[in-house]
Parts: C-alpha cells; structure tokens; sequence
C-alpha cells in the first residue's frame, strides 16, 4: 500500500454519507437557488462536483418541491450521455447533490468564448442528446430545459445533459400542461397548449430544444428571436408567421436535419432515436461506436484551464455569508446556541416547520453503495480504524489539488 492510500480515511460503511466525507476544492459555479463547486471524497479521492441549495432559500423562494423531484429523478437513472447522481445528503443549513465531474465546461460558455463550433461537432452533440433523449423516454422523462447552459462537455469534448430542476415524468398517454422551461428553448406546442388549453405536450419538445441549441451553436444566434420578456400570446403568432432562414453556407445534410427538428408540428417532427437513425442526413453516423463514446469529437476543450467564471470562488470567500469552508464551525455554534434557547421562543415557527419537514422528508442516497450492492464480485471496503482526534487539513487551506485555475473571466451564463 502506497503512503498516499496509508493516509485516506476510512469510513464506516454503516454510516450514511456527509459533508465530512468531501474535501471542499474550489467554487465553479451557481444557479438560480445553488452553487457548485469541485470536491474530492476523501476515501476514494475521486473528484466530483458538488452542488448545494440553502434550505431556507429554497422554502422562501418555494423551490423545495423543484429539489425533491430533480432528486427523486436523478436517484433512479444514469446514463452515459448525462450528468449522473452520485450522493445526496444534507445538514441542518443545505441540501447536496454530488454528480459527476465534467471540466469541459457549458455550451454556453464556449459560445460566449466565441468558439466555431463546426457541423460535425454539432452533429455529434446532436447524436449523443438524441442517446440521452431516448433514455429518458424509456424513463418516462421529460427535461424541458435543453438548452447550451444545460449541456456540459467532459474533458474529451462529449456532450452531457444536465440540470432536472424542472424534468417531469409522464406515463403511457399522460400529456404535459405546465407552461415550463426557457423560453427560447420551448417547443410551440408548450405555448400553444397555454394559451388554448389544449391537449398538452409531449417528449417531442426536448427534441425541439435540441434543434434550438444546434441551431445557435452553428450560426451564433437562435432561429427564433425569442426573449423572456415575450408575452405568450405573441410567441403562438410567431411560430405561426415567421420562417426559419438556414445559412446558405450550411451543407444540405446539416439543414435537413435541423429542418426536422424544428418542424413546428410536433407530429411531424423528429423525436426519436429510430427517427434520427432513419434519417438520411445521418446515415454514416456509427451509432454503436457512439453510445460508447468511440467517436472522437471535433471540438476538444483546453485542458490546461477550467472552463468557468473566476468570480464565483471569489464571491465565495469574500461575500458569502455562509462560506462553505466554514460550515463545520459555524453550524457547532449554531448547535450550542439552539441548545441554550427555550424553543418555545422560535422567531418563526412556520419556517421551522419547513425545515424539520425537509429534514424529515429529504432522501439520503449512495450510488457507490448501491453499485457494491449490485455486484457480488466487488471487494468490501476496508474496516474502519479507531481515529484520534486531530483536526483533519482546513478545507480551505488544501493545496495538493492539480486542478488549473480558472481561465479568463467569461460573462455570466444564462438566456434571455
């Protein structure tokens, strides 16, 4: 046995999994109600990304359900094409997810780094989301929210969706009504079935928003110009009077299949993976080789950079009110201060009912556990040593990371 592997904690295998057992590395990134950042799991150094909502946040901003169902999603699927569930746990202030790590950064990102994507590249991306389309279908799943910001490239250029804050599941014949998603991703039928209150919607508007995405990859803007601020009812008269213009510049083979994916009918449009392999455009596309990530994509993310906006482990460490790298301490004072008030004294009653509810409600999950379960063939973990009391390394001092520091500062993601 190595030094380095004398050194790695050991944690009972009894024990659910927990903060303590993540080395906190760096902040990456954040969402409307979540941050991430890279952590590493102490006992199998693996790294993995990390995100965390602040429970009380996410009840003020009624977002609590959105997190018990992206959870409950993400815990029952994986999938090669997708940003996979590895842990999920929580303490007294947050809710984590632990997924894995991709550094190739978001499509959004290289957009704005004004990268040429060219259309093999985005026929692969379309290729490996058509794989990870027709997953979730077989899971009955839809995500609603394909769009660049969704889509993350591991560090050899593969495509992988992300992000089921606002996924749905739907059974045989059930349809979809909620008006759902980012706008200038979102099918016509998803406005249409607003307005009209019609039949709902189906997977047929991922598909959709893939076409979208395609779309500005290689032209630099979207098909439609569609903003937040659209009123509904103008967007029903827009994808009923104006036409999509393809780039004259643009191989026949490239718009024929984007033609298909932005076919406003959805029964007409392609929304399959038999769809796509049945497709003329994609004939030589080696589908098997494919699922296995065997196909070499055209565009490869610089390795010598992380592909993420610097400001966020700054905001971290300077602005945050609750740095992450302080929660150990932080929530052993809040523990002792809970602990020396009457709780008949609670300034808000209602919000702790929130709280113990999450608590109560919130699912645990290992899928490093539950993959050892599967398989008798894999070796038990070590037995636990009794430790002594040291004071493990301060998240925030630890240095033996190689991870390249963010590269230059890249504008904030998100879509009008």
């Amino acid at each position: 046995m190595s030094a380095a592997s004398a050194r790695r904690p050991v944690f009972d295998e009894k024990e659910d999994v927990n903060f303590d057992h993540f080395q906190i590395l760096r902040a990456i990134g954040k969402g409307s109600f979540g941050k991430v950042c890279i952590v590493q799991k102490r006992d199998t150094e693996k790294m993995y990304a990390m995100k965390y909502m602040n429970k009380q946040q996410c009840i003020e901003r009624d977002e609590v359900r959105n997190v018990f169902r992206e959870l409950e999603i993400l815990q029952e699927i994986e999938h090669i094409f997708l940003v996979n569930l590895w842990y999920s746990f929580q303490d007294e202030e947050d809710m984590f997810m632990v997924v894995d790590l991709l550094l190739g950064g978001d499509l959004r990102y290289h957009l704005q780094q004004n990268v040429q994507f060219s259309e093999d590249t985005v026929r692969l991306y379309i290729c490996e989301m058509a794989l990870a389309l027709d997953y979730l279908r077989s899971q009955h799943i839809i995500h609603r929210d394909v769009k660049p910001d969704n889509i993350l490239l591991d560090e050899q250029g593969h495509a992988h969706l992300t992000d089921f804050n606002i996924a749905t599941i739907i059974k045989d014949g059930e349809r979809a009504t909620a008006l759902a998603g980012t706008k200038p991703y979102m099918a016509p039928e998803i406005f249409q079935s607003f307005v009209s209150g019609g039949t709902g919607y189906s997977f047929e508007v991922d598909w959709w928003s893939v076409g979208v995405m395609a779309y500005e990859l290689l032209r630099g803007w979207r098909p439609y110009d569609i903003h937040s601020s659209n009123a509904v009812e103008s967007l029903v008269q827009l994808f009923g009077t104006v036409s999509v213009q393809y780039a004259p510049a643009w191989s026949k083979d490239v718009v024929a299949l984007l033609r298909k994916l932005l076919t406003v009918n959805p029964e007409h449009r392609v929304s399959s993976l038999q769809d796509m392999q049945a497709a003329p455009s994609l004939a030589r596309v080696p589908w098997d080789d494919l699922s296995q990530k065997k196909v070499e994509p055209g565009f490869v993310p610089n390795k010598g950079r992380l592909h993420c906006d610097p400001t966020f482990e700054l905001e971290e460490m300077i602005l945050e009110s609750r740095p992450l790298h302080k929660k150990k301490k932080r929530l052993a004072k809040n523990k002792s201060r809970d602990n020396s008030r009457d709780s008949s004294q609670s300034e808000n009653d209602y919000l702790q009912d929130c709280l113990d509810a999450i608590q109560q409600d919130f699912v645990i999950f290992n899928r490093e556990k539950l993959k050892r379960s599967q398989d008798p063939t894999a070796e038990p973990l070590p037995v636990p040593e009794p430790q002594n009391e040291a004071e493990p390394l301060a998240d925030s001092e630890a240095s033996g990371s190689s991870l390249p520091m963010c590269g230059p500062l890249c504008p904030s993601a998100g879509s009008s």
